[in-house]
């Protein structure tokens, strides 16, 4: 669904990827982790149109999209949020939803976009929020509504950036749980996260990044076990919790 090969950027002097590349399938969950500047986010921003690769190319459901700008490849199906929140802080949620259903352009009438916008926030559980401006939601709140806006738009592909920052315990349990529905349904979700408890819960694969370089991938019981991602990022599982791995939250 999702084709990344041979990306690289460069920032002046500074390589931020270099040579990276990763598939994201449809039916699947697949993780993109690694350490504070691994280059997740400006990955992100390649795949979405917003930076341009110095080298490599994006292909997305069989198309190379790498030389086309972000309306065309949201229009092909591939919607995300974003690490730093963007939302639409004077309008109301349900308003925020009815922004992207209208950016769609599809024939839906106006009561069809509101049944869908409702539809959406019930999904996402923020149906008791709908009316509330967008700008006074907690962090928490903001990201799912990010997200609902995201469903919106009908993508065939999900990217998202640290979706569960700021939500509870409970929040972010219902937020795997959203994200297996989702793939059950045929869509791909490609999730850079921190929360690696819910990484390991939801992904069925996973891609580690470090400097902008692809040190290692594969299913989270490989990705735990593996020598270099515990070195770079994870951290070394102690002899009475060989399960849990220590992560700082990063801002990438």
């Amino acid at each position: 669904m999702l084709l990344t090969e041979d990306i690289s950027v460069q920032f002046g002097g500074i390589r931020a990827i270099g040579g990276a590349g990763f598939e994201a399938e449809a039916g699947r969950v697949t993780g993109l982790i690694g350490p504070n500047g691994a280059g997740k986010t400006t990955m992100f921003n390649v795949i979405t149109g917003l930076q341009k690769p110095n080298t490599g190319r994006v292909v997305l459901d069989g198309v190379d999209v790498t030389r086309k700008g972000t309306r065309y490849r949201a229009q092909s199906g591939l919607g995300r949020t974003f690490q730093r929140l963007e939302v639409f802080g004077s309008l109301s949620v349900r308003d925020n939803i009815l922004v992207a259903l209208e950016a769609r352009r599809t024939t839906l009438s106006r009561r069809a976009r509101n049944d869908k916008a409702d539809e959406l926030l019930a999904r996402v559980g923020l149906t008791a929020e709908a009316n509330t401006t967008a700008d006074v939601l907690p962090t928490g709140t903001a990201r799912l509504l990010e997200m609902a806006r995201a469903l919106a738009c009908n993508p065939k592909v999900l990217l998202l950036d640290e979706a569960s920052s700021g939500l509870d315990g409970q929040e972010s349990e219902r937020l795997g749980e959203l994200m297996l529905e989702l793939v059950k349904e045929g869509m791909a979700v490609l999730l850079v996260e921190h929360d690696m408890d819910l990484v390991m819960r939801v992904c069925e694969y996973i891609y580690v990044l470090d400097f902008g370089e692809l040190i290692a991938q594969g299913q989270p019981s490989v990705i735990r076990k593996d020598p270099k991602v515990q070195a770079a990022y994870l951290g070394a599982a102690t002899a009475d919790t060989p399960e849990e791995l220590l992560v700082t939250e990063e801002v990438d």
